[in-house]
Protein backbone atom coordinates (compact mmCIF):
# COMPACT_ATOMS: atom_id res chain seq x y z
CA UNK A 1 0.00 0.00 0.00
CA UNK A 2 2.51 2.01 0.85
CA UNK A 3 4.10 2.12 -2.67
CA UNK A 4 1.28 2.75 -4.48
CA UNK A 5 0.79 6.05 -2.78
CA UNK A 6 4.55 6.76 -3.47
CA UNK A 7 3.43 5.81 -6.96
CA UNK A 8 0.33 8.18 -7.53
CA UNK A 9 1.93 11.07 -4.68
CA UNK A 10 5.40 11.66 -6.23
CA UNK A 11 4.22 13.03 -9.80
CA UNK A 12 1.44 14.98 -8.28
CA UNK A 13 3.60 16.50 -6.00
CA UNK A 14 5.91 17.98 -9.06
CA UNK A 15 2.94 18.83 -11.04
CA UNK A 16 1.76 20.62 -8.15
CA UNK A 17 5.14 22.52 -6.96
CA UNK A 18 6.09 23.22 -11.06
CA UNK A 19 2.24 24.77 -11.60
CA UNK A 20 2.66 27.18 -8.48
CA UNK A 21 5.56 28.48 -10.07
CA UNK A 22 3.53 29.63 -13.15
CA UNK A 23 2.80 33.14 -13.65
CA UNK A 24 4.47 34.78 -10.63
CA UNK A 25 6.21 37.06 -12.66
CA UNK A 26 4.78 40.83 -13.09
CA UNK A 27 5.19 42.30 -16.36
CA UNK A 28 8.46 44.66 -16.27
CA UNK A 29 6.87 47.37 -18.70
CA UNK A 30 3.29 47.71 -17.22
CA UNK A 31 2.48 51.66 -16.82
CA UNK A 32 2.40 51.35 -12.69
CA UNK A 33 6.36 50.71 -13.16
CA UNK A 34 7.63 52.94 -15.86
CA UNK A 35 7.04 56.70 -14.53
CA UNK A 36 5.90 58.00 -18.17
CA UNK A 37 2.90 55.53 -18.13
CA UNK A 38 4.40 54.25 -21.84
CA UNK A 39 4.92 50.80 -22.99
CA UNK A 40 7.98 49.35 -25.02
CA UNK A 41 6.15 47.14 -28.00
CA UNK A 42 8.67 44.88 -29.40
CA UNK A 43 7.36 42.66 -32.91
CA UNK A 44 6.71 38.51 -32.71
CA UNK A 45 9.23 38.02 -35.19
CA UNK A 46 11.63 39.97 -38.00
CA UNK A 47 10.43 39.94 -41.61
CA UNK A 48 10.38 36.32 -43.64
CA UNK A 49 12.94 38.68 -46.31
CA UNK A 50 15.02 41.80 -45.93
CA UNK A 51 16.77 42.18 -49.51
CA UNK A 52 18.83 44.85 -52.00
CA UNK A 53 17.97 43.60 -54.84
CA UNK A 54 19.89 45.52 -57.99
CA UNK A 55 18.88 44.87 -61.97
CA UNK A 56 21.10 45.56 -64.67
CA UNK A 57 19.82 45.19 -68.10
CA UNK A 58 22.84 44.35 -69.47
CA UNK A 59 26.77 44.13 -67.85
CA UNK A 60 27.15 47.80 -68.91
CA UNK A 61 23.69 49.04 -68.48
CA UNK A 62 23.43 51.57 -65.05
CA UNK A 63 21.73 49.42 -62.39
CA UNK A 64 18.40 49.95 -61.15
CA UNK A 65 17.96 49.22 -57.19
CA UNK A 66 15.24 48.45 -54.85
CA UNK A 67 14.50 47.22 -51.16
CA UNK A 68 12.35 44.87 -50.73
CA UNK A 69 11.12 43.15 -47.33
CA UNK A 70 8.39 40.48 -47.07
CA UNK A 71 5.73 39.43 -44.27
CA UNK A 72 4.45 42.08 -44.50
CA UNK A 73 5.66 43.07 -47.96
CA UNK A 74 7.16 46.51 -48.35
CA UNK A 75 10.74 48.29 -49.52
CA UNK A 76 10.82 50.53 -52.24
CA UNK A 77 10.15 47.14 -54.52
CA UNK A 78 8.09 48.54 -57.37
CA UNK A 79 5.47 45.64 -56.44
CA UNK A 80 6.62 44.64 -53.21
CA UNK A 81 3.90 41.56 -52.97
CA UNK A 82 3.94 40.17 -56.52
CA UNK A 83 8.13 39.89 -55.97
CA UNK A 84 7.32 38.17 -51.94
CA UNK A 85 4.96 36.25 -53.90
CA UNK A 86 7.03 35.10 -56.47
CA UNK A 87 9.87 34.02 -53.65
CA UNK A 88 7.48 32.20 -51.08
CA UNK A 89 6.30 30.17 -54.24
CA UNK A 90 9.74 28.90 -55.35
CA UNK A 91 11.24 25.94 -54.02
CA UNK A 92 14.39 27.11 -52.88
CA UNK A 93 14.53 31.03 -54.84
CA UNK A 94 18.24 31.78 -53.99
CA UNK A 95 19.77 28.30 -54.45
CA UNK A 96 22.61 28.64 -57.16
CA UNK A 97 22.55 26.11 -60.46
CA UNK A 98 25.19 23.44 -59.73
CA UNK A 99 28.57 23.54 -61.09
CA UNK A 100 28.21 19.64 -62.68
CA UNK A 101 24.28 20.69 -63.96
CA UNK A 102 24.01 20.27 -67.77
CA UNK A 103 21.94 23.20 -69.20
CA UNK A 104 20.93 23.61 -72.72
CA UNK A 105 22.41 26.61 -74.28
CA UNK A 106 19.33 28.91 -74.68
CA UNK A 107 20.26 32.43 -74.62
CA UNK A 108 17.60 34.35 -72.53
CA UNK A 109 19.50 37.95 -72.63
CA UNK A 110 22.13 40.13 -70.83
CA UNK A 111 20.11 40.83 -67.91
CA UNK A 112 21.99 40.50 -64.60
CA UNK A 113 20.95 40.59 -60.89
CA UNK A 114 21.86 40.59 -58.05
CA UNK A 115 20.55 39.85 -54.83
CA UNK A 116 21.59 40.62 -51.02
CA UNK A 117 20.17 40.22 -47.43
CA UNK A 118 18.40 37.74 -45.16
CA UNK A 119 15.40 35.28 -46.67
CA UNK A 120 14.28 33.47 -44.11
CA UNK A 121 16.44 33.70 -41.26
CA UNK A 122 19.45 32.98 -44.15
CA UNK A 123 21.81 35.47 -45.69
CA UNK A 124 21.66 36.02 -49.16
CA UNK A 125 24.30 36.80 -51.49
CA UNK A 126 22.97 35.50 -55.13
CA UNK A 127 23.54 36.37 -58.37
CA UNK A 128 21.60 35.92 -61.44
CA UNK A 129 21.75 36.30 -65.13
CA UNK A 130 19.99 34.36 -68.23
CA UNK A 131 22.83 32.98 -69.80
CA UNK A 132 21.73 29.12 -69.96
CA UNK A 133 18.61 27.24 -69.84
CA UNK A 134 19.31 26.44 -66.09
CA UNK A 135 20.04 30.62 -65.59
CA UNK A 136 17.09 31.50 -67.12
CA UNK A 137 14.66 29.01 -65.56
CA UNK A 138 16.16 30.30 -62.04
CA UNK A 139 15.41 33.80 -62.98
CA UNK A 140 11.99 33.31 -64.26
CA UNK A 141 10.89 31.45 -61.26
CA UNK A 142 11.12 34.41 -59.12
CA UNK A 143 11.28 37.26 -62.43
CA UNK A 144 8.71 39.79 -60.42
CA UNK A 145 11.94 40.04 -58.05
CA UNK A 146 13.43 41.68 -60.82
CA UNK A 147 10.88 44.16 -62.03
CA UNK A 148 10.69 46.12 -65.17
CA UNK A 149 14.34 46.30 -65.27
CA UNK A 150 14.61 43.17 -66.45
CA UNK A 151 13.12 43.81 -69.56
CA UNK A 152 15.60 46.40 -70.67
CA UNK A 153 12.99 49.37 -69.55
Amino acid sequence: MRYRTLIFTTPALATLLSLSACGSEQAADSPRDNASGTTTVQPSRSPAAQLTVEVRASAKAAPKTWTLTCDPAGGDHPDAAKACAALNKAQDPFKPVSPQQICTEIYGGPQEAKVKGTWRGQQIDAGFTRKNGCELHRWNQVAPLFGDAANGS
